[in-house]
């Protein structure tokens, strides 16, 4: 039998959804990516589930904490060509797989009506246990749920349709960031700089980080030797889903 070659991502899509646990989840493992797609003229929204009320590294009250992260990844998402940031509002670091969240995820999908999404991986990647948080796996699967079957089905969630009259859409694909099983990366190489003001615009996540860009290079520079790619390129990696 001959074997069957893995599918390729869409070279183009108009629209993407990016669906991340907390404020900076998306800048830290897919800026790069997303200036990409901006540049090629995709509509991106972001979809923020929690405020990220539980992070921060100074004596910021806790109040605040939530809404100056909002305006941090606003900040953030338009140094990479994004405008549309939205936020779920659940409880930062207390994410539990419900089946309100895949609602509320759902919900987001049939508003946008994206051809990809991209969100994190649900697996527990034992070799980089930081990239595991428990938000971003539930998260990820949360995600996935409601990408299949929840979001294609109209009649999963009839409020969706008859309450707010959102059609049933069909995602085409999903890219799974922090995954063990990544299979695809993106050269970001040329837009380094846009990722890096992005990183930048988390003040209260990463202004105690002396070494930032450093610390990222190097990351990103392991993963294009990782993938092929020639030295001095920097990437970004994937899983990549098709379900459609």
């Amino acid at each position: 039998m001959t074997a069957v070659p893995p599918r390729k991502p869409a070279e183009h899509v108009e629209r993407v959804l990016c669906v991340l646990a907390h404020p900076d989840d998306v800048d830290f493992g897919s800026a790069g990516t997303v200036a990409t797609w901006t540049a090629a003229g995709t509509e991106v929204v972001y979809c923020i589930v929690t405020d990220g009320d539980a992070g921060g590294f100074d004596e910021t009250p806790r109040d605040r904490m939530g809404p100056l992260r909002r305006e941090e990844q606003r900040a953030a998402a338009a140094a990479v060509g994004v405008t549309d940031v939205r936020f779920l509002g659940y409880p930062d670091g207390r994410l539990e797989l419900t089946l309100d969240l895949r609602r509320d995820i759902s919900r987001v999908i049939r508003q946008v009506r994206p051809q990809r999404v991209l969100t994190s991986s649900p697996e527990r990647w034992y070799e980089r246990v930081g990239a595991s948080h428990p938000d971003h796996m539930t998260v990820g699967e949360s995600t996935l749920r409601a990408v299949y079957p929840d979001a294609r089905n109209p009649f999963a969630f009839p409020e969706l349709l008859a309450d707010e009259g959102l059609e049933a859409w069909t995602v085409e694909e999903v890219w799974l960031g922090a995954s063990p099983r990544a299979d695809h990366a993106v050269d970001v190489t040329d837009v380094v700089e846009l990722k890096f003001a992005a990183l930048k615009s988390h003040v209260t996540q990463v202004s105690h980080i002396h070494d930032l860009e450093s610390f990222v290079t190097g990351w990103m520079a392991q993963t294009a030797r990782r993938f092929g790619l020639p030295d001095g390129r920097l990437a970004e990696a994937f899983h990549v889903v098709h379900t459609a």
